[in-house]
């Protein structure tokens, strides 16, 4: 999209180390950012780094006399087109619903005519504090966009909950849907998507299944999709919302996810980020199996069908293949031989041991596995990594076209 100018409030949280990378993220899309620390932020960044980040000074002081001599502050406000106020702090937040103006931050926020989103980032009990929620209420009702917050780790020794700031990606996402609806770098591409578990019946009350819970999947999906793609994404049972804007086509089998992705086909992207059960059992009963004098019964297992090697090597392959790897155990090593084994283009790898807690969380860290050797990320949000994943798609896309 073209570019757009930004006004970035920073506030008085930890979470303000991110809004560092939110303005190279920014940057990054062609944005032009100007950035207003509160008092308490310039606590944890400072105006200096602001500033290197921007290209343009750090604005902190309502009664700067070479700002105000034009009434900067009115300035900052009517010269952008969004206002991003992350973190947006429980005091923020308190004096952006009633209407307080006695720093630069609130000033500025009190003068705008721009669209403003707001990323809460604050302690879980400061975040369900009534006092808070009014605020949040009345503010959504005055117009302002929120996005996030998320659950997870607090700075806190020990404590989590949901109180985190959303991370630069999704707030850059956010941003654009407000300024028009974001860069659309697949629009006209077809993209397909697999999540979740797959469940392969014992009995009719049995099943082997697995712990996805398919927030990555579903992450991807909508990423894909507010990217501009045409978007299908095969799910087995899940317990998370549809993402809009997406085509779900529910299964429950793997053989019954390997139909309906090919008949999805053809496809310019095909994602597999479904943990499929490996194995079903030979005969499924009809009826539920009692317990008896004989003790458990044996279950004889067959292997289910491969759908990424199927689809990979398959007459109707998709330009670009990307597989997923969840590992306990020597997770790089095992990627690269599953890229050469199932003949993707990338493998996005991640241990998924009981400690990390991915399986069913929110957040993740990958490997993406390629031809030219492994990149590590950082740990990040489910949807962040979907972001970024969709912008190495479409990079990859672009180059080959």
């Amino acid at each position: 999209m073209s570019s757009s100018r930004i006004l970035l409030v920073i506030g008085g949280g930890v979470a303000a180390y991110k809004s560092l990378d939110l303005i190279r993220r920014l940057k990054e899309r062609g944005h032009s950012v100007r950035a207003i620390l509160t008092p308490a932020a310039a606590e944890f960044v400072t105006p200096l780094s602001v500033a290197t980040l921007t290209g343009e000074r750090a604005f902190q002081n309502l009664f700067d006399l070479t700002d105000e001599h034009d009434v900067g502050h009115i300035r900052l406000a009517r010269d952008a087109d969004l206002v991003i106020v992350a973190p947006a702090t429980a005091d923020l937040l308190a004096k952006m619903a009633n209407g307080l103006a006695n720093d630069l931050a609130s000033t500025a926020l009190l003068a705008t005519t721009a669209p403003v989103l707001a990323a809460p980032a604050m302690n879980p009990t400061m975040w369900a504090h009534a006092a808070t929620r009014r605020n949040v209420a009345r503010l959504k009702a005055d117009g302002v966009a929120f996005v996030g917050p998320a659950t997870g780790l607090m700075a806190e020794r020990g404590e989590s909950g949901l109180g985190r700031m959303s991370e630069p990606l999704e707030i850059v996402a956010a941003a654009e849907g407000l300024l028009g609806g974001g860069s659309k770098p697949l629009a006209g591409r077809r993209v397909l998507v697999t999540s979740g578990p797959t469940h392969e019946p014992i009995d009719p009350v049995r099943v082997l299944a697995n712990r996805s819970s398919g927030r990555q999947g579903h992450a991807i999906a909508a990423a894909a999709a507010r990217a501009g793609a045409d978007v299908t994404l095969v799910s087995g049972p899940v317990a998370i919302a549809d993402p809009a804007g997406v085509a779900v086509v529910r299964v429950e089998t793997a053989r019954q996810m390997l139909a309906a992705v090919e008949a999805a086909l053809p496809a310019d992207v095909a994602v597999f980020a479904a943990a499929v059960a490996d194995w079903r059992v030979a005969e499924d009963a009809s009826q539920k199996i009692k317990k008896g004098a004989g003790g458990p019964p044996l279950l004889a297992l067959v292997e289910n069908p491969d759908i990424l090697a199927t689809v990979a090597r398959g007459a109707n392959r998709p330009t670009l293949v990307v597989g997923f790897a969840a590992e306990t155990e020597n997770v790089v090593e095992n990627a690269k031989a599953k890229l050469v084994r199932k003949a993707a283009d990338f493998i996005v790898a991640n241990d998924v041991s009981p400690a990390g807690g991915v399986m069913g969380g929110d957040d993740n860290t990958v490997h993406v596995v390629g031809p030219a050797g492994v990149e590590s990320w950082p740990a990040m949000s489910k949807a962040a990594v979907a972001e970024a994943l969709v912008a190495r798609i479409a990079e990859v896309l672009g180059g080959a076209s």
